[in-house]
């Protein structure tokens, strides 16, 4: 199994503390992918650079970080593309920490 960084963009139009569900559906979508999240790391609501949308123009940022395998990875690729309360997602290799490498 491989680390995997993902990086969210949440739709939490009206809802300020709607991040934190969203983001436990996020763990669990994972967790029934067959993946083992490690870290959610809440950033916080940030604007756009460029406004697609002038509804929506901010989101609020997170990042998970979870080891899975890359099919794991396509798969839930695909379920967050459709998900509303995701503006965007972003799945990278994430490297081992570096107490990890040590040992």
């Amino acid at each position: 199994m491989k680390r995997y960084e993902g990086l969210f963009i949440l739709n939490t139009a009206g809802r300020e503390d709607g991040a934190k569900d969203i983001l436990d559906r996020i763990s669990a979508e994972i967790s029934a992918a067959g993946g083992k999240v490690e870290t959610v790391q809440k950033m916080d609501r940030k604007h756009f650079a460029r406004v697609a949308d002038k509804k929506h123009n901010a989101g609020f940022y997170a990042n998970v970080i979870f080891n899975g395998t890359p099919a794991i990875v396509k798969q839930l690729n695909s379920k967050f593309t459709l998900n509303d309360e995701i503006f965007r997602v972003l799945f990278t290799q994430s490297p081992e920490p570096a107490a990890a490498k040590a040992a």
